[in-house]
């Protein structure tokens, strides 16, 4: 009768280390498969991060190569991107003045701002620089 108490005993015990196993096992594959979620979120986020900075540079490259420049504002939908679309804009610079306080002439401001729709509300963003308007002409 001894022996056949013990063994009973053995046998409930297996049966909760293994409850306790598996247990402990799905808390571990929930929280993997949590992080696998997360990290993939974050891969695509970089990845629409990235795309959006190569248009923007781009736009804002092919603004900047024009051979003249001339002021006002132009709007283009992106390809392939679901309606994203961007604005150029180019602006004559006034009261600009150099450290010696000489008129700058023909400095253009120019702003490419990019416009689109995410799953939370449309979404803005924008680069700018300064160019000279002279720059690309033949002297």
């Amino acid at each position: 009768m001894i022996l056949t108490r013990n063994h009973s005993k053995k046998r409930g015990f297996l049966l909760l280390e293994v409850v306790l196993a598996l247990g402990i096992f799905g808390i571990a594959a929930t929280g993997f498969a949590v992080a696998l979620h997360r990290m993939a979120d974050a891969a695509d986020m970089a990845q629409r991060e990235l795309r959006l900075t190569r248009i923007l540079d781009g736009a804002l490259k092919e603004a900047l190569s024009l051979p003249t420049l001339d002021e006002g504002t132009t709007t283009v939908v992106v390809p392939d991107s679901d309606g994203m679309e961007l604005d150029t804009t180019i602006e004559l610079m006034s009261d600009l003045e150099n450290k010696d306080g000489q008129a700058l002439q023909e400095m253009y401001h120019i702003t490419v701002t990019a416009h689109w729709y995410e799953t939370s509300g449309w979404q803005e963003r924008s680069v700018e620089t300064w160019r000279y308007g002279q720059m690309y002409q033949p002297s």
